[in-house]
């Protein structure tokens, strides 16, 4: 995220003094009136619903991907082509229709992956750090376990006839993709080296073994977390040298063996680098286990391109895999962006900029020390101001009416207008509301026939 920021910045500062340079076209009224008028007529054919049976699902998970790093990306990407870039389209930008998710954990008001990913997978929300499991299941504490465990559309797929796979950037038996397979109360329990003894005692099982136990023909595994899977202090195929790499587990099983033995009748294959991988023929793979980083795989930026395969070259011989079943397929695939730590607690919402900025001693201020109720509390910011100012990124549309279903997707925010006058048979577009006779076909005593907008203000 820093270099994307970094590198937007530098490009807005580019031409001009600072301030962008803009098409000549866009000082005409006409130009966005038309672009408006064209994005109308596009969304007047969306009412026909596409109401057939899917085949397959993907659920693409950017794991740290908000609003804000959207709109960065759409930028980033338009000044790749030399743009100004927030006039590109990200793919998903295509998309016809957007929703909002509230994210928050039974428990939390700022929620984990963990808790996130039961409630994205699993269908029930739950308690922050666990995974799989409901909220009456308690974090860390292995005798809540039992009885509450709520199982994954992974599963549903699964048990449907249709082939399934997960696709990360992270460890296999991380937090978000943990919760489409595993049950348990913690989500840092990825081998039984990192639990409690007396969590193993009672009977409570590590992700990593439950990756392989829970739903034992999962077609296609990767990701990294190569070290969780092997015995305390066997060295790694890749970084044999370092200790950190070693292998975790205590019950000193190889579940990578163990899932080669119990597969080899299957095609079946293990590989733990991309020449491995892309040295595949996937017509002739059924189950696919590759795990290219003792931990979570780096960023792509810092990527090894000779040893470690991008997120889309993951993902694509999934898909070549999972697509042989006539009956469809079900893949998970997350893009971890950020990491997220703190070595003292903050208020959960920030502004990026304003008069809430202070360090004391060299480090952020810790709120906890501070009175956060009293009436003139600044709220913390990254960048100090004397006021904090808009931010740049998307605002969410929440629209309820006739015709609001045309507020859809990513659009410029001229076209806001043009929707609620074609609502309201107003401005240049009243056909729609014409009988034969030429009297208006809508009801003016309908008082729903003004859409109602909110506009929900996102500020830094």
């Amino acid at each position: 995220m820093k270099v994307t920021i970094l590198f937007i910045c530098s490009c807005l500062a580019w031409e001009g003094l600072g301030k962008p340079q803009f098409p000549d076209q866009e000082k005409d009224p006409l130009f966005w009136n038309t672009w408006a008028q064209r994005t109308l007529k596009n969304a007047l054919i969306l009412q026909k619903l596409n109401q057939n049976t899917a085949k397959n699902l993907i659920l693409f998970l950017g794991d740290g991907m908000g609003i804000p790093t959207v709109t960065a990306a759409r930028i980033l990407k338009g000044q790749l082509s030399r743009q100004s870039g927030e006039e590109t389209q990200l793919e998903m930008d295509k998309f016809p229709f957007v929703a909002l998710s509230k994210t928050y954990n039974t428990n939390a008001q700022v929620a984990d992956s963990a808790g996130t990913a039961t409630a994205y997978l699993c269908g029930v929300k739950a308690n922050e750090g666990t995974v799989g499991v409901s909220a009456a299941a308690v974090r860390s504490q292995c005798n809540t376990t039992q009885g509450n465990e709520v199982t994954s559309i992974l599963r549903w797929a699964k048990e449907a006839g249709k082939s399934v796979g997960i696709v990360t950037t992270t460890r296999v038996n991380h937090a978000t993709p943990s919760a489409a397979y595993a049950h348990c109360v913690d989500r840092d329990w990825y081998s039984d080296g990192e639990m409690p003894a007396e969590a193993v005692q009672a009977g409570c099982k590590d992700i990593a073994r439950q990756l392989f136990e829970n739903i034992p023909n999962i077609d296609v595994i990767m990701g990294g977390g190569r070290k969780y899977m092997f015995p305390k202090n066997q060295s790694d195929v890749e970084y044999p040298g370092e200790k950190k790499h070693f292998g975790t587990r205590i019950d000193r099983r190889n579940l990578v063996e163990e899932w080669n033995n119990r597969m080899k009748n299957k095609n079946a294959y293990y590989v733990w680098n991309k020449k491995e991988l892309l040295s595949l023929n996937p017509n002739s793979v059924d189950y696919l286990l590759g795990l290219f980083e003792p931990g979570d795989l780096p960023y792509d930026l810092e990527r090894n391109n000779e040893t470690d395969p991008s997120l889309t070259e993951m993902v694509e011989v999934a898909i070549k895999i999972l697509k042989k079943n006539p009956s469809g397929f079900y893949l998970l695939v997350e893009g971890d962006c950020c990491a997220r730590f703190t070595l003292k607690p903050f208020t959960a919402i920030l502004y990026g900029n304003g008069p809430g900025f202070k360090v004391v001693n060299g480090l952020r201020e810790n709120v906890s020390t501070l009175d956060y109720e009293e009436n003139n509390y600044k709220a913390q910011s990254a960048v100090p101001l004397s006021m904090e100012t808009h931010g740049g990124e998307d605002v969410a549309v929440f629209a309820k009416g006739p015709m609001a279903h045309l507020l859809h997707g990513v659009h410029e925010q001229n076209y806001i207008p043009h929707v609620m006058a074609y609502a309201a048979c107003i401005g240049q577009n009243r056909d729609h509301c014409m009988s034969s006779s030429g009297a208006s076909s809508l009801s003016a005593a309908l008082p729903s026939l003004t859409a109602l907008l909110t506009l929900i203000r996102l500020f830094c």
